[in-house]
């Protein structure tokens, strides 16, 4: 059973900085892509970045530029840091690998942005 684990959301202001973790159990972490989703209330659950097995990101186009994500193997543990955080980057963020032939999220973070 693969369990992931979310961290560091909060309340911060719009221009600030965040840097979420999440930590994977279950699965040989390695050699899985792993990937950032965010909520807001009233919409669906979207991608944010991914990363490959071999560190390989991807972004969406709505976070490009200002987040970075980054994965620590040796720890079983995934990063995303956001710059120049909006409003409109509030959210619940959660952890996703796709294992088990199903998606799995962890329970999320939540990041608020706001004066």
């Amino acid at each position: 059973q693969v369990q992931l684990v979310e961290s560091g959301g909060g309340l911060v202001q719009p221009g600030g900085t965040l840097r979420l973790s999440c930590v994977a159990s279950g699965l040989w972490f390695r050699i899985y892509t792993m990937g950032w989703y965010r909520q807001a209330p009233g919409k669906q659950r979207e991608l944010v970045a991914s990363i490959t097995g071999g560190g390989v990101p991807n972004y969406a186009d709505s976070v490009k530029g200002r987040a970075t994500i980054s994965r620590d193997n040796a720890k079983s543990t995934v990063y995303l840091q956001m710059n120049s955080l909006k409003p409109e980057d509030t959210a619940v963020y959660y952890c996703n690998v796709h294992w088990g032939s199903q998606d799995n999220f962890g329970q999320g973070t939540q990041v608020t942005v706001s004066p």
